[in-house]
């Protein structure tokens, strides 16, 4: 649980203000950090939340328009002003590589480190990445341009072995590993003690859908059922429902039905429209269909 955190660095949407900053989030599973979405000041809200630069390695861009990526070109400038060595992979509907490569190449032509741009189908949802820890597959999503959400699913880990178990039947060193895997242990006289008797169940694993920015879309219920944190768009109030279909965009109550019918633990909405001055009225509407929903700030720290 407390290497499974969200970190917002900006939640507001395209029009700048003084309280929030554009798009940009930062997923911990396990001491790796993966950075969704990169809008502008997202690396000052990196530092500013005193994030490991060396543990980020993967960044996931849910579409191209502005808010959500003009941070990029200032974090890749910066990697290479502090020496960056290990590769950078950034994961993107098609054209963001583009889009970068003439500002790469006219700003950073001597890189110290490779920059990977990987794209991704918006159409379909398909797994994206997979390490030993976990998988992030794309959420399609319904904007002014194509756009996926991600859901980031932790694998489970190993099992608990009892300390007290390897005192009693003498385990060996070199025996641990394999029996966290799930292998029996074979004693001496070749007597078989089951797993089940020698350690205790994996920690529970987790869940995390990401949803900005769509129209009120109950498609993606399934994909995102049970997940045990979603962040969906809010950009407009319940009584801005016109502007919102206009503009290709969720109200608070859209977002919590959607929290409602997949059954999901726990709301954060956010993208919040620069017109709404009292965020607590956004908040309430989405109460009123779903409990138990968040206001996403600036530099909170969400667990799922």
């Amino acid at each position: 649980m407390e290497n499974f955190k969200l970190t917002i660095l900006g939640c507001g949407s395209a029009k700048p203000t003084l309280k929030h900053f554009p798009s940009s989030q930062v997923l911990n599973v396990r001491d790796k950090l993966f950075m969704i979405d990169c809008g502008e000041g997202a690396q000052l809200q990196y530092c500013r939340n005193r994030l490991p630069f060396n543990r980020l390695n993967h960044i996931f861009i849910s579409h191209l328009h502005g808010d959500h990526w003009f941070g990029l070109p200032g974090l890749i400038s910066t990697f290479n002003l502090l020496g960056r060595t290990a590769e950078l992979h950034v994961h993107s509907p098609h054209g963001l590589e583009q889009m970068m490569k003439p500002i790469m190449d006219y700003c950073n032509n001597d890189m110290t480190y490779q920059v990977y741009f990987h794209e991704f189908d918006t159409h379909e949802s398909t797994m994206i990445f997979e390490d030993r820890t976990l998988t992030v597959t794309t959420i399609p999503l319904t904007h002014r341009l194509p756009t996926c959400g991600f859901l980031f699913k932790e694998k489970e880990g190993l099992r608990h072995i009892i300390r007290e178990m390897i005192d009693f039947y003498h385990i060996p060193l070199a025996y641990i590993n394999n029996i966290k895997a799930g292998a029996d242990f074979v004693l001496p006289n070749g007597e078989v003690i089951a797993n089940e008797r020698l350690t205790t169940p994996p920690s529970p694993t987790h869940r995390y859908a990401y949803c900005s920015d769509t129209i009120y879309k109950p498609e993606i219920v399934e994909l995102i059922r049970g997940v045990d944190l979603l962040y969906h768009e809010a950009t407009y109030a319940a009584d801005d429902e016109v502007k919102a279909q206009k503009h290709f965009h969720s109200t608070t109550l859209q977002a919590a039905q959607i929290a409602k019918d997949a059954q999901v633990k726990q709301l954060v909405i956010g993208h919040f429209s620069a017109r709404y001055t009292d965020e607590d009225k956004l908040l309430n509407e989405a109460k009123s269909v779903f409990s138990n929903t968040l206001l996403a700030d600036e530099n909170c720290l969400f667990k799922a």
